[in-house]
């Protein structure tokens, strides 16, 4: 996930939202549509302050967010103190150790709310005396039969009477991991496409380079190679024999690749 956007990201982003082509973009703004794809794909040596500001204008943020100078698309006139933001919160969202669109993703999510309400009811305690008198009344019960009837304590009935008890504790650790849980996978699937999101490519593309290494014909060490060369993107079995004995030597010089190599024909000649 990128922490910060480029301006051809945001102006391609800002675009995209509004459902707009370049040429119906073009039309509008009147700028031309070879220099609003420039613009997008970040290849800009001449922009000029006419467009910036036209673009801004138009798609109704401020040149400062298109200019990355800010996060913020639009100039909130709030002091902090409106924010009620204790002094060491604000510290913590100054010191930029942190992926703060992530965090703004997180806080802007429509479930954030509800989580932050079954927070408080947990950490203010507000359900507690009710879970209290409950368990109370369900552990006076099972004592009573215990007492009155020896009912043996790993009786059905005994044991149903001891599980329902809650403990408050993971009772609201299991409600707002479950919640939290779900936001994130909603936040992780909208990054799907990031270029720094894995989406199972490079799992699918080592797989089908361990069932080319099981197909190769060669000895331990071209094996080997073939797999380390596929990870960069070269096909081993298409190097002409001079530069595959020229890799030959270099790998060679390897003590971990030499070592597992003549442990391997030990175990050969035992046998």
């Amino acid at each position: 996930m990128n922490i910060k956007l480029t301006l051809g990201e945001r102006l391609k982003d800002l675009r995209v939202e509004r459902n707009l082509k370049l040429e119906a973009l073009a039309e509008q703004t009147g700028l031309s549509k070879s220099a609003l794809s420039k613009y997008e794909s970040d290849d800009v040596t001449d922009l000029s302050i006419y467009a910036v500001t036209t673009l801004a204008e138009f798609y109704g943020v401020t040149t400062d967010y298109l200019l990355g100078v800010t996060e913020n698309k639009k100039r909130s006139d709030a002091v902090l103190s409106d924010l009620h933001l204790s002094d060491g919160v604000v510290d913590v969202l100054r010191n930029g150790r942190f992926n703060h669109r992530l965090l703004c993703e997180l806080l802007e999510h429509p479930d954030f709310s509800r989580w932050m309400t079954d927070l408080e009811i947990c950490v203010d305690g507000l359900v507690s005396d009710r879970i209290r008198d409950m368990n109370a009344m369900v552990e006076a019960t099972r004592q009573e039969l215990e007492k009155r009837y020896h009912a043996d304590a790993e009786d059905l009935t005994m044991r149903t009477l001891k599980a329902a008890q809650i403990n408050e504790d993971e009772y609201f650790g299991r409600i707002l991991y479950d919640e939290l849980e779900a936001i994130l996978k909603q936040i992780k699937a909208a990054h799907g496409t990031d270029k720094t999101t894995s989406d199972g490519a490079a799992i699918e593309q080592a797989r089908k380079q361990l069932e080319n290494a099981q197909k190769f014909e060669g000895s331990p060490l071209e094996k080997k190679m073939n797999v380390l060369m596929g990870q960069i993107g070269i096909d081993y079995s298409k190097l002409t024999k001079e530069e595959q004995m020229t890799l030959l030597r270099v790998f060679n010089k390897s003590s971990m690749l030499k070592h597992r190599t003549k442990a391997g024909m030990r175990g050969k000649h035992r046998r």
